[in-house]
């Protein structure tokens, strides 16, 4: 059994699993669940469109059919989500399973750096899945009037704007109308579904695998190339897991199996029955699914869903970048909580702007939906690859399957997601490379990060002296004592960090009460209260002491200290100095990184947030001491 079924939201009842599941349709179903604007256009409508007869038809709606139920149901509700990360989900989440408390071998190594690209590649979506849902939906004006055509890329940009502006209020405020906004939206596709499929029952038929079968016969390159537009129905899969720690499993799948999965399939077959009955109808077959007089409001209906759609993309691009920043794959990044009562609603203004600015710039470059479906998917396909083969060292590891099981189902998995990676790979050319140069670009800043920090960590300690034998000289031969309490941040306990030693040589005085520092970060997301202090005297007035948080939480150092007491004092902010080391970074020719990125961590650095903020620690109370690091 999973650390899911023991989380506080795993087992929900009555009203409140009702709730919570109302709650995760906006959060969690908002991509997949806009899909259908699309997802079967693009098989017959675009640069590899087919034609539309009814073999085709009924092919496309089966592998639609199937995708949904083998790739979503069961691969992620079924078995992802129960691979938690003590309730949290998500593809760093998940690589934080698979890090070995430790040493870290070379096997493990391509694991992580598989799990770091895959979260690169998840910035790309949470770009392209705005432009493409918002500019989908507002498309469907042109179809009542097609007079607005040349505003569409215009209004499509000003609501991205006015989405993206309403971020730092939250999504507390806006998110009590997501879950009814797009229950709303999923039973009136529903509904327009069901009302064609009463007309034409003969596209249930699609139900029947044999359907698809015979289409990848019958069109052979043509019917593989199509994959990666039906794959366009399962793109938001990555959500479910993503935002497991919001809502837990039960809500999560109730939502799914009750209204998702049955409105998706009655509109996509909907859509299916109309193209038999009228195949000019493939432009836009979504929206023709809605009598002349329902048009309008569904546009604006659409349109609502979409950006909710894009809100819950957004706000996992700031999960994410706070999961970096926590687990030292990113820079301190400044980070503001939106909520006092919700740790999970934060907001990131400098991702906010930036995924801004990369979607207006979709919206104005591609300047049409079915133009951004080609750069769709890449990203996600290879995303959801690496989710899998994750996956499976989650289970032989932490679960002990036997590899024959293991190899078993993750194969299974794998051969879907490889289908579609190897479907999608010809958008790469038609602006799929865009993703993957956001990808590339996101994973170079974090990789150069995370090596410069251990590069300037182990340049620190070079020379470094044990804190037993200064402990052992100062007991010897005691220096001047002031009064109050000093605070000396470090990153290892067991040596003297050189702010100390720095404060010593040019002050030549010790505070009376001398706390060593450190502040961790552990491979899960929350760290309970019990675990968050260890406290240790280690002789002379000096003390050891650690701060646990978890990869979900942003540290408060005075916050933690307040129950803190060294020897029946307690901390008084007032009465305590913090002193912090602030390194000028030199770049040299020494072992380590390529000059380029040496220069790059040094830009990275200058433009991290301070620890002073970061820590929350009172500016007031703060001496910084500098030095100058070769790396």
């Amino acid at each position: 059994m999973s650390d899911t079924e023991q989380h506080a939201h795993a087992k929900p009842q009555g009203r409140y699993l009702l709730l919570l599941s109302l709650a995760a349709l906006g959060v969690v179903y908002g991509d997949i669940g806009t899909s259908p604007l699309y997802a079967l256009r693009e098989c017959f409508h675009g640069p590899h469109a087919l034609a539309v007869s009814g073999a085709n038809v009924l092919g496309i709606l089966s592998l639609i059919f199937w995708s949904l139920v083998l790739v979503v149901s069961v691969k992620y509700l079924a078995f992802i989500l129960r691979a938690d990360n003590q309730g949290e989900g998500g593809i760093l989440a998940l690589t934080a399973l698979v890090m070995p408390a430790r040493s870290v071998g070379r096997g493990r190594w391509v694991l992580i750096v598989m799990g770091l690209f895959g979260a690169a590649l998840l910035y790309g979506d949470g770009m392209i899945t705005p432009a493409i849902s918002v500019l989908s939906a507002v498309e469907g004006l042109e179809i009542a009037t097609p007079a607005v055509a040349p505003y569409v890329i215009p209004l499509t940009a000003v609501i991205l704007v006015g989405l993206f502006l309403c971020q730092r209020r939250g999504t507390g405020g806006i998110g009590v109308v997501f879950g009814p906004v797009t229950l709303v939206y999923l039973l009136v596709i529903g509904l327009l579904g069901a009302a064609q499929i009463v007309r034409n029952p003969y596209v249930l038929a699609a139900l029947n695998p044999r359907h698809a079968v015979s289409f990848f016969a019958a069109n052979g390159w043509i019917g593989f190339l199509a994959l990666g537009s039906v794959f366009l129905c399962v793109t938001g899969g990555e959500a479910l897991y993503a935002d497991m720690g919001h809502f837990g499993t039960r809500p999560i799948r109730l939502a799914w199996f009750a209204l998702v999965l049955p409105a998706l399939l009655l509109n996509y077959f909907g859509q299916g029955a109309l193209l038999l009955a009228n195949p000019e109808a493939a432009e836009h077959p979504f929206y023709r699914l809605a009598p002349d007089w329902a048009l309008i409001p569904l546009v604006v209906l659409a349109t609502a869903a979409t950006v909710i759609a894009s809100q819950a993309l957004i706000s996992g691009a700031f999960s994410l970048s706070m999961q970096a920043v926590q687990l030292g794959f990113s820079p301190r990044l400044d980070i503001e909580h939106t909520s006092a009562r919700e740790k999970g609603q934060i907001y990131l203004p400098g991702i906010n702007w930036l995924l801004m600015v990369c979607c207006i710039g979709l919206v104005f470059g591609f300047r049409t939906s079915s133009n951004l479906a080609a750069a769709y998917g890449i990203a996600v396909t290879t995303t959801m690859a690496v989710t899998t083969f994750l996956f499976f060292f989650v289970i032989r590891d932490r679960w002990h399957w036997s590899l024959p099981l293991s190899a078993l189902l993750c194969g299974g998995f794998l051969l879907f997601d490889l289908a579609f990676f190897g479907a999608n790979l010809v958008k790469v050319a038609h602006g799929g490379w865009f993703p993957l140069v956001v990808a590339a670009v996101i994973f170079t800043l974090m990789s150069t990060w995370k090596s410069g920090r251990r590069i300037l960590y182990e340049r620190m300690q070079e020379g470094a002296w044990p804190l037993e034998q200064f402990t052992s000289s100062i007991q010897a031969s005691p220096p001047q004592r002031v009064p109050g309490t000093a605070v000396f941040m470090s990153g290892n306990l067991s040596v003297v960090p050189s702010a100390l030693l720095h404060n010593l040589k040019h002050n030549k005085v010790l505070h009376q009460r001398v706390v060593i520092l450190s502040v961790l970060t552990e491979g899960v997301p929350h760290v309970p209260e019990p675990r968050r202090i260890t406290l240790e005297a280690a002789g002379g007035g000096l003390y050891q002491l650690v701060l646990r948080y978890g990869f979900m939480e942003e540290p408060n150092v005075p916050e933690a200290l307040a129950p803190v007491e060294l020897d029946g004092w307690t901390f008084n902010m007032m009465e305590t100095t913090f002193f912090l080391g602030r390194e000028s970074l030199i770049p040299s020719a020494r072992p380590g990184m390529a000059l380029w990125r040496e220069k790059l961590f040094m830009i990275m650095s200058r433009n991290a947030r301070t620890a002073t903020d970061f820590f929350g620690l009172p500016p007031n109370r703060v001496v910084e001491l500098g030095m100058q690091i070769e790396i």
